[in-house]
């Protein structure tokens, strides 16, 4: 393993971060204030509990969760396709770095961003509403795999990507209405039970419910079967990126 490959790539796009280091962080925390504001105040005005905790607690992993996968698949994804568009990825195809390094570099870097921003919108939740975190090792855990997962995503559609319009089409079209439906904001329980069935079919589901159940210890679905569809997701991602670099789709082609 080429570590020193690694680190240059993770080096440089971390840089890139740091250089916009007050946008990256002022946007999500101004987004976050402003959830707590029509939710939590003005939904948790009507709905005082969920499950036990107050609505407004509750809230808080579907927040995070809704700025890491965002925030994780837009930074993957820009951070592959930007060296597509302006032709420097044919350097890095020719120099001795092999395509997992090329994917950790890229991919560590982009968890990591996002890692960040889930931390500050944490932080920033304390001044809002009182939060307990009942098992913080796997809150930590849920955490880092949520944000590893979705950067593989971005980087796949980075490389899928024609165009900057493509590269916001299916976070914009699909992810972002997922994690709505996912239980973001509410319990897959309050809903109907047709409705029930029809959001077990969505894999962010698993991912809030067992996100939610390291802060409360109460889940949607069971948290062995939320670590099975995380793991699932993260396995057939390293699969498709194992492909694309073998046949050079969309990169060599």
């Amino acid at each position: 393993m080429n570590w020193t490959a690694i680190k240059a790539i993770y080096l440089f796009e971390m840089a890139r971060f740091f250089r916009t280091l007050a946008q990256s962080f002022i946007s999500p925390v101004l987004s976050t204030c402003l959830y707590f504001v029509v939710f939590g105040a003005a939904i948790g005005s009507r709905i005082q509990e969920v499950d036990g905790v107050s609505y407004g607690a509750f809230i808080v992993p579907g927040l995070i969760m809704l700025s890491v996968i965002t925030q994780a698949i837009s930074n993957a994804s820009f951070g592959i396709y930007f060296p597509k568009f302006i032709g420097t990825i044919y350097e890095l195809l020719s120099a001795p770095v092999s395509f997992l390094e090329i994917v950790a570099g890229y991919v560590g870097a982009a968890a990591t961003k996002a890692l960040f921003i889930g931390v500050i919108i944490l932080i920033t939740a304390f001044f809002f509403v009182d939060v307990n975190i009942a098992h913080p090792v796997a809150m930590i855990a849920f955490l880092v795999l949520t944000c590893l997962s979705f950067a593989l995503l971005g980087f796949i559609i980075g490389i899928w990507a024609g165009n900057f319009e493509q590269l916001q089409l299916v976070p914009l079209l699909i992810v972002t209405p997922l994690v709505f439906l996912g239980g973001s904001f509410y319990s897959i329980s309050m809903l109907p039970p047709i409705w029930q069935t029809i959001s077990f079919f969505n894999p962010v589901v698993y991912l809030i419910s067992g996100f939610r159940w390291s802060f409360f210890g109460a889940a949607d679905v069971p948290i062995a079967l939320s670590l099975c569809a995380i793991a699932g997701f993260t396995t057939l991602c390293l699969l498709i990126i194992w492909w694309i670099f073998k046949t050079g789709w969309r990169i060599r082609q």
